[in-house]
């Protein structure tokens, strides 16, 4: 769920002014699962825009302990979320945790990283949702291995995904985002980023990512 489309237009707008989300329907990315992808969007690029990354934290942040209560951490997906998660944390005042895909092959063999109390309440930060799959085994890891209870997750970005949303359901995890895939498209179409054709075949992926043809 967008937290305001004011505000999702806002972030759509800044996300392709920096180039965070690269749109190129005739020559496509390849995702790590081998999905062939019109879109590629890296937020990381963020932190090196001081005003849009302070925009965004701002937007991610404030609304936080409105939706979730009060946390007593904030954890970051790794590694996109790790820098944002931080500033976030400083922003609220509040400890920071990141979350590996896995555990590490060495030394003491953690997943999360930074000190977690147990069954403290955590909200979750991601820079993208796609699937959801490593959001989800982020929020497994703080469970078990860190007995965190988890408030909900805030992201920058989400495609939207059937795959996702059912696995946040499944899950009864509140997910909010300052963007989405719709209202980035309709952004990209009227600001000449997109024209009329790549905006259906755009629209065309998003129902079918998997089977996709370009």
């Amino acid at each position: 769920m967008i937290l305001d489309e004011n505000t999702a237009h806002k972030t759509a707008e800044l996300l392709l002014q920096i180039n965070a989300i690269k749109l190129n329907p005739q020559e496509p990315f390849t995702w790590a699962s081998g999905i062939k992808s019109p879109i590629y969007c890296d937020n990381r690029i963020i932190l090196s825009y001081p005003s849009i990354r302070n925009y965004i934290v701002s937007e991610m942040a404030k609304p936080i302990e409105t939706l979730f209560g009060k946390p007593d951490a904030i954890a970051g997906v790794a590694t996109g979320a790790i820098g944002i998660g931080a500033i976030i944390s400083d922003y609220l005042g509040l400890p920071f945790v990141y979350v590996r895909p896995e555990p590490k092959k060495h030394g003491r063999q953690n997943q999360i990283e930074g000190k977690l109390n147990p069954h403290a309440n955590v909200v979750v930060i991601e820079d993208l949702i796609s699937t959801g799959k490593s959001s989800m085994n982020a929020i497994k890891a703080l469970k078990t291995e860190g007995k965190a209870n988890i408030k909900g997750m805030m992201a920058i970005f989400t495609y939207g995904f059937e795959e996702s949303e059912a696995l946040f359901k499944n899950e009864y995890l509140d997910v909010y985002t300052l963007g989405n895939y719709e209202i980035l498209l309709e952004k990209a179409y009227k600001t000449n980023y997109l024209n009329k054709t790549e905006l259906e075949l755009l629209k065309t992926w998003r129902k079918d990512p998997a089977n996709w043809n370009y």
